[in-house]
């Protein structure tokens, strides 16, 4: 019999729990400022398809329980893609649907890999399960396909990659999806995180879903947070094959998607308008920010998503730290991504014309002036 004095005073979370750091949105309030703009979280500016806001507000009947299965969202979603609503499942926010794989797939004495400036949730996922997080390092701000394949070990059991990458905005073209995905053992799953596929206007892209339909190990990930606007509804969805849409049926929510939250994303991605409205203004503002960024001394990663990486000098009175100060007593709210390992840019989201004019004209004061301390 153990003494007493081997027995905890209180209840302990398991090894691993408190070693996570817990996720920290982007900024949403900057004190003093007349007018503030909130570029922290790359959130659409044109906001959701109005068809949404109606079905939301149609979605009254409170006292029911929502379809567990999502079914009829799921139905939307296969038919706009041409997917089998069986291999598809919904979750709260495509966050939801990470640790749910983490949690079914991974476990204590398992690795989960992720490339360096991967998503954050993917670490949390991991460690939650308590399973080992791995890190494979990038090039450029690049994934780089040949350090996460040297990184997988007979431990590996899922590998996460966010394509496009956040905070990055890179991508990776598909062939090199495809060398990921042929190089890895049979029993890893390759989890394509596609939450700004939307956006990709490039002829070697593809989201994953090609892969997921030929292939038992990848499954893609997607939202509704993001181009369609319904990021307040935390909405996401997943494709793959039925063996794994079962495994994370088996463990998620019986009802994890609210019954507004289904109504609006179903109306959502039946408006085809709205996104490419959307798509429409980012190209025309992503190109005119990266343009007018560079001009005033600033480097910027090449994007495909809704945001960009803006990086900062290192002498005094130029730095991220300080521009994110200046930029806040300005109403400007950007992203740090200190936890990233980057914490000499700031992460810009892409706003309104208003949004993005204001944005340029404090930049170039801060830059020609003298912040230093």
């Amino acid at each position: 019999m153990s003494s007493a004095a081997s027995v905890p005073s209180r209840p302990v979370p398991r090894p691993g729990v408190l070693a996570i750091e817990a996720y920290v949105p982007g900024k949403a309030h900057a004190g003093g400022a007349a007018k503030v703009y909130k570029l922290s979280a790359n959130e659409n500016p044109l906001g959701p398809s109005p068809k949404a806001v109606a079905a939301f507000h149609g979605a009254d009947a409170l006292e029911f329980y929502p379809d567990g299965s999502a079914t009829k969202l799921r139905e939307a979603i296969g038919k706009t893609y041409g997917l089998d609503p069986a291999r598809l499942v919904c979750g709260t926010g495509s966050d939801e649907l990470i640790t749910l794989l983490a949690l079914a797939f991974a476990g204590p004495g398992d690795e989960v890999l992720y490339s360096q400036y991967g998503f954050l949730v993917y670490r949390i996922a991991t460690l939650a399960a308590g399973a080992t997080p791995v890190i494979a390092p990038e090039r450029d701000y690049h994934s780089d396909v040949d350090a996460l394949l040297a990184a997988v070990t007979p431990a590996t059991r899922v590998v996460f990659l966010a394509n496009p990458n956040n905070p990055t905005g890179t991508y990776l073209p598909f062939d090199e999806i495809k060398r990921l995905q042929q190089g890895l053992p049979p029993n890893v799953l390759l989890a394509l995180d596609a939450a700004y596929a939307e956006y990709v206007r490039r002829n070697d892209y593809e989201a994953g879903i090609e892969l997921v339909a030929t292939c038992q190990n990848v499954v893609m990930l997607r939202t509704f947070s993001k181009i369609h606007g319904l990021a307040a509804l935390r909405v996401g969805w997943m494709y793959g094959p039925a063996e794994v849409i079962d495994a994370v049926n088996r463990v998620r929510g019986a009802f994890n998607v609210s019954a507004a939250g289904i109504a609006a994303a179903t109306a959502a991605i039946e408006d085809a308008a709205h996104v490419e409205a959307a798509v429409a203004h980012n190209e025309r503002w992503g190109s005119w920010l990266t343009t007018e960024l560079i001009a005033l001394g600033l480097k910027v990663t090449p994007s495909v998503a809704n945001f960009l990486l803006v990086h900062f000098p290192l002498e005094p009175g130029k730095t991220s730290k300080e521009a994110d100060a200046f930029l806040m007593e300005r109403g400007l709210i950007l992203r740090r991504v200190d936890s990233y390992g980057i914490p000499t840019a700031l992460r810009l989201t892409i706003g309104t014309e208003e949004a993005n004019h204001a944005l340029v004209a404090a930049l170039r004061d801060f830059m020609g002036g003298s912040h230093g301390t």
